[in-house]
């Protein structure tokens, strides 16, 4: 394996105009595991014992989308735009095949990268995330956590994981691994980083707002899916409801 996510790294290229920061580590050959991340999140807010377990086999790409920390340009208020300056990402480093994981929103960009640019993907992997037309969140502090200004340890730990002492416990490792990769990063001279603008986080959400408006029969852009696609999502999700009684997930099991 050459380099691993803490050791790897920022490496940037240019396409339609916006400086796209990235990483890429594991091994050199084989089809490359993309990640887009979840709400207001960079290269470094992705746990690196996943990363790096990913790694083991496979080459894998971490990267800002545009206006996303390190990269340039202004993030879109679509998930449509988000996809597509994704493809462009991906065309400038003359990729032609992927596998994609997708968490939260950037599951939602996920699922329009595959409907706008299925040739580029093989497999795809959707964590805790939903479709289009999504259910509303029903616990009014979600919004008002994210839209701290720093998130911070207690943030992540209501955010991400449930209140049983098992589940907080696996929070605070991932902090510490978090914390101690920075760390690693900054004594080998590596950049980490900076936070994601206002810009960005104002964007992500009017792009969650109209991602939850249904357009159409509500599931049938799923049915046109054809690559292999693993739907991971926990049974109590503060962040993203489960869709009522699984229905999407149905949908990629009983589709043609």
């Amino acid at each position: 394996m050459t380099d691993t996510s803490v050791t790897a790294a920022t490496q940037y290229i240019d396409a339609e105009g916006i400086r796209y920061a990235y990483r890429r580590f594991g091994r050199e050959t084989g089809v490359p595991l993309i990640l887009f991340q979840n709400f207001r999140q960079g290269m470094d807010n992705v746990d690196p014992l996943l990363l790096n377990g990913f790694a083991r086999d496979r080459p894998v790409i971490l990267f800002d989308n545009a206006g996303v920390a390190s990269s340039t340009g202004e993030t879109p208020d679509t998930i449509e735009a988000m996809a597509d300056q994704a493809a462009a990402f991906v065309g400038a480093l003359k990729l032609t095949e992927l596998d994609v994981l997708g968490f939260s929103i950037g599951g939602y960009s996920a699922q329009a990268f595959v409907l706008r640019h299925p040739h580029l993907i093989r497999r795809l992997m959707l964590v805790g995330t939903a479709p289009r037309a999504q259910e509303p969140r029903t616990d009014p502090r979600v919004d008002q956590v994210v839209s701290h200004p720093v998130l911070g340890l207690e943030e992540h730990l209501f955010l991400l994981f449930t209140p049983s002492q098992a589940s907080q416990a696996a929070g605070r490792d991932f902090w510490d691994r978090q914390q101690a990769a920075w760390k690693q990063r900054r004594q080998r001279g590596l950049d980490i980083d900076p936070p994601t603008s206002p810009q960005t986080a104002e964007a992500q959400y009017a792009a969650i707002l109209k991602w939850r408006q249904a357009k159409g029969e509500r599931f049938a852009e799923l049915k046109t899916i054809k690559q292999p696609t693993l739907v991971v999502n926990g049974s109590s999700d503060i962040m993203v409801r489960r869709s009522t009684r699984g229905s999407w997930l149905r949908t990629f099991r009983t589709r043609n």
